[in-house]
């Protein structure tokens, strides 16, 4: 889970201000890690970690715990690609197909928990 728990009403406030196309990099990094937050709520566990670089990583979905080196369970995507998929914006399905996204490992595929309706 994200080290600092984002306000829902600072979340969506980020989210709203980037899909009104405000773009900064802090309003950026605030719906990003947000949504990462409201995923690790959906779907808690350890199995599949998901990469949102720079802005943040979680590891969700119960399974076999992953403790060192690289996970066996990896999604990793750019910012507008995680806050599209996550906001229903773009299905991940045509995410996976356009190589916006990155999954590797049997647990990768999170198209049952997107998107997540903030």
């Amino acid at each position: 889970m994200p080290a600092r728990r984002i306000d829902v009403d600072d979340g969506r406030a980020a989210l709203t201000a980037v899909s009104a196309g405000d773009a900064s990099r802090a309003t950026t990094a605030t719906a990003v890690r947000y949504l990462l937050q409201l995923l690790d709520e959906k779907a808690p566990g350890n199995s599949v970690e998901v990469r949102v670089p720079p802005f943040g990583a979680v590891q969700v979905v119960q399974g076999p715990r992953h403790t060192r080196g690289t996970p066996p369970n990896v999604v990793e995507m750019d910012a507008a690609t995680w806050i599209a998929l996550a906001t229903g914006a773009q299905h991940w399905t045509d995410a996976l197909a356009a190589g916006r996204v990155l999954a590797s490992g049997t647990r990768a595929d999170l198209s049952d928990l997107l998107p997540l309706r903030p």
